[in-house]
């Protein structure tokens, strides 16, 4: 084998991009609850940047490596130390078959995504390898990982090309404060414009009650028309749900296909990272955007992956890829 879990954390699944195409059977998405952060963690480690990662979720795994390979730590700093010293963040680096990852105490964010080169020997579940928890598919029997674990490399490799530019700035979480853009709609018309305004304007707490299906929020009321209800149709990542109560609810990567609440708006994909990361007592503002502007964010940061790669590919090296990350 080439992991060995020796202490499985909090929650530790097995996440790449999701399982789409059966939503309409009733198959949730899944996938990796910080896209862009799991896509950094591949292509640091040159693999396509959809391919499946360990997430962890705020107290981390310890694991022995019993194969050499290369890793990426990425997302949240959850305090990653090898050996007992610190693992860079956003860095590839070899790790030697003996040697411990293991995880102390979140400083920043609260989930971390670790990439392995060449992958991880597991049998896709419906086109992904995705862990969803309730239903036990994908990952690891579907399950979150835990002591005695076994995962395989699939290719491990012990150089790349251009290595020593494989790093970048750590990414910070630290904002307890997160502006959210959202796309109004699909049930806004379903709000009075004070409900609407409500939204648009006050702060929201990010509650307890916030895990990979959804984010509760707690804040003022937002008003109906007349209630929260809608015959069910489909969620998608990002979608606000506004029960009759009139407090929000962010769905998340392990979302319901349909629902029968009222959706006010959808967070753009471009911000999925910040709510990702968010923790509870966290403050949400939600600030309203046009179709337009958000494709427009998602294809910047789609260019910047693309330009990520395309740098770390280049022969001869040259200077790190370090000047472009707030340039989305």
């Amino acid at each position: 084998m080439s992991i060995r879990i020796t202490n499985g954390g909090l929650l530790t699944t097995v996440q790449d991009k999701g399982r789409y195409g059966y939503q309409e059977f009733g198959v949730p998405v899944s996938g990796a609850m910080d896209p862009h952060s799991m896509a950094i963690a591949n292509i640091l480690v040159d693999n396509d940047e959809n391919e499946a990662v360990l997430e962890v979720t705020l107290l981390g795994p310890r694991m022995e490596f019993t194969q050499d390979n290369i890793i990426a730590v990425t997302g949240g700093d959850l305090a990653p130390t090898l050996d007992g010293a610190p693992l860079p963040m956003y860095t590839a680096v070899l790790v030697r078959a003996g040697q411990t990852l293991a995880f102390t105490a979140p400083r920043t964010g609260c989930r971390a995504f670790i990439a392995f080169a060449g992958g991880l020997a597991l049998t896709p579940a419906m086109g992904s390898c995705s862990t969803y928890l309730k239903a036990k598919i994908g990952g690891l029997e579907g399950r979150k990982l835990d002591k005695g674990d076994e995962i395989a490399f699939r290719a491990p490799v012990v150089a790349l090309p251009n290595m020593e530019k494989r790093t970048l700035p750590a990414v910070d979480f630290r904002a307890t404060e997160h502006e959210l853009r959202v796309v109004m709609g699909p049930q806004n018309d379903y709000f009075t414009d004070a409900g609407i305004a409500t939204f648009l304007s006050e702060t929201y707490s990010v509650t307890n009650q916030f895990d990979r299906m959804g984010c509760r929020l707690d804040g003022t009321v937002i008003e109906h028309v007349k209630d929260g209800n809608i015959i069910s149709d489909g969620i998608s990542f990002g979608a606000i749900q506004i029960p009759s109560e009139g407090k929000p609810i962010i769905m998340l990567a392990d979302r319901q296909t349909v629902g029968g609440y009222t959706k006010i708006a959808t967070v753009i994909s471009a911000d999925f990272s910040e709510i990702a990361q968010a923790k509870a007592g966290d403050k949400i503002h939600f600030q309203k955007v046009s179709i337009q502007e958000a494709q427009d964010l998602y294809r910047a940061k789609k260019r910047w992956l693309r330009a990520l790669r395309a740098t770390l590919d280049a022969v001869p090296s040259g200077p790190r890829f370090d000047d472009y990350y707030w340039g989305y």
